[in-house]
């Protein structure tokens, strides 16, 4: 967008006020009334359901939030090849048209708003305030790409006798694997992003997270995209591992784990029979995000900072702060004051206002957190627990885990070096800046960072040193915000796009240049 941008972001709700709070909580009550919801394998408008599935309420796994079918491969050909064909036509309609398509939707989601972030708060746990964001975000997707669409392509040189354009063709049927931890924005920006630039899509949810998926899509062709031009196939590992392996599809839009993501990669880069282009990934992977404090920063604002960072949603953000790295001059200070703010911090169900960390989403995540704990024990540091959930809480219904700070672990600790993707973050001090930068270039993920300094010099030092995708300077590290803080991470953690930036789109086309030559001889009209 130049000269005439018009996007800006979806205000979030203010939740101080007792009239938003009723209305979100009319909302949950409202849901709740419904449950469990199904969610089918949906293809061409055709539904198929079933109780294979079942996603689960994370702070009481007695709660069924929703029963889904089970996509197999059978129905992954059929999804694709329907794609192929609707999103002919699809193709053909003019951008402007598609655009406007998103801009429906996005009305339709501010409709819709409090019963999505409901949604989200049962089936994901989100807090009130981050399902609100994650509702907003979807929304700042829709609007953003339907005006950035209007952008692709540009004048190039016009010598004498000669015209040049340069055009952008959709690629053809688009695999969407979306993960459950922002299971409406996420899912939302790739698909909005594939399908204003022509493409089909197949959307594959998390299996955690099928009826946040299946809302989506809903909205979405009620807001006027075809049948076959957006199917839904909840389903688990083999539905999106058949959608990777299909040679009709074009695109795979993945945001995930690591180990997920290169696997996706390694399997794209095989050409099988019947495949007539290359396939092109578009992977936004995990973090081992680093804080690097200066010995000059204000704990005055690194500490409210990494609390949030580290902690807000469980530290279920691929964006969540994990390592914090501190020189010494400042370090037993900066510990005992994050040792003091943890003991603050809430633990409950997702649904009250006042919750800060809530249920992670599933028993196999809690105990793969509780092992990390222990391996802070193992290896010789020093476990700093904060508080379990509220005395009033069932605890053995819920996936509760205690947020934890990791204090003196040595250099070849796991926690170090592995993604956790729990409230569970190490302090870890450096002797000096040099050393900070060392252990952070040393990582083969370079998502978010953070840097904490009131020298400017050393700001742009430390800024200039690190790898990550996202950088952020004296404040948090996570709630990036669509085309003011496009996202996406570098080495492993992505393959270099910018969610929400002003090159998104061009992952999704292909591009053509046409030369004419405007001297000929003769015109047939």
């Amino acid at each position: 967008m130049s000269g005439g941008e018009t996007f800006a972001n979806q205000p979030v709700l203010d939740l101080r006020l007792a009239t938003e709070r009723a209305r979100l909580t009319a909302a949950l009550a409202a849901l709740d009334a419904r449950l469990p919801l199904r969610v089918p394998v949906l293809i061409d408008g055709q539904v198929r359901h079933g109780d294979e599935l079942r996603s689960l309420d994370p702070g009481d796994q007695t709660r069924t939030v929703a029963t889904s079918a089970r996509a197999g491969r059978d129905e992954v050909d059929r999804a694709v090849a329907v794609a192929e064909v609707a999103g002919r036509a699809w193709a053909e309609r003019p951008m402007a048209e598609r655009a406007a398509v998103l801009r429906r939707a996005a009305e339709l989601l501010v409709e819709e708003r409090a019963g999505l972030a409901a949604l989200a708060v049962r089936e994901c746990a989100k807090p009130w305030a981050q399902a609100d964001a994650d509702v907003c975000e979807a929304i700042d997707f829709l609007r953003y790409y339907g005006e950035r669409s209007a952008a692709l392509g540009g004048p190039l040189p016009q010598p004498p006798g000669e015209q040049n354009s340069l055009r952008y063709r959709a690629r053809g049927v688009c695999a969407v694997i979306a993960p459950w931890n922002f299971p409406l924005a996420i899912p939302c920006g790739m698909t909005a992003a594939a399908l204003v630039t022509g493409n089909p899509v197949v959307l594959k949810p998390a299996e955690q997270s099928p009826a946040c998926a299946a809302r989506l899509v809903e909205l979405l062709h009620r807001a006027g995209v075809p049948a076959g031009a957006l199917a839904l196939l909840p389903g688990e590992g083999e539905a999106g591992a058949a959608l990777v392996d299909h040679p009709r599809v074009a695109t795979i839009a993945f945001t995930g784990s690591a180990g997920v993501g290169l696997e996706i990669l390694r399997r794209a880069a095989e050409i099988v029979p019947g495949q007539r282009q290359l396939k092109r990934v578009v992977a936004e992977m995990g973090g081992k995000n680093c804080v690097v404090v200066a010995a000059d920063a204000d704990l005055d604002d690194v500490v409210p900072a990494i609390l949030d960072s580290a902690f807000a949603f469980a530290g279920q953000k691929c964006s969540a702060a994990s390592r914090v790295l501190v020189e010494a001059d400042v370090a037993e200070r900066l510990e005992r004051r994050l040792a003091g703010a943890l003991s603050t911090l809430v633990v409950g169900p997702a649904e009250r206002f006042a919750t800060d960390v809530p249920a992670v989403i599933e028993r196999a995540a809690q105990e793969r957190i509780e092992r990390f704990q222990q391996l802070v024990r193992d290896d010789g540091g020093e476990l700093v627990l904060g508080p379990g959930p509220e005395p009033d809480v069932a605890i053995a219904d819920g996936c509760w885990v205690r947020p934890a700070l990791a204090l003196g672990l040595p250099p070849g600790a796991a926690l170090l070096h592995e993604e956790v993707f729990g409230p569970l973050v190490s302090v870890e001090r450096v002797a000096d800046l040099d050393a900070a930068l060392a252990r952070v270039d040393a990582l083969p993920f370079a998502l978010t960072a953070g840097v904490f300094s009131r020298n400017p010099r050393t700001v742009r030092r430390i800024v200039d040193a690190l790898p990550a995708g996202n950088v952020y300077v004296n404040r948090g590290i996570t709630g990036a915000m669509v085309a003011r803080q496009p996202f996406g991470g570098n080495r492993l953690s992505g393959t270099g796009t910018k969610a929400g930036g002003p090159d998104y789109l061009l992952s999704f086309v292909d591009p053509q240049a046409v030369t004419e030559n405007t001297v000929r001889h003769g015109l047939v009209v």
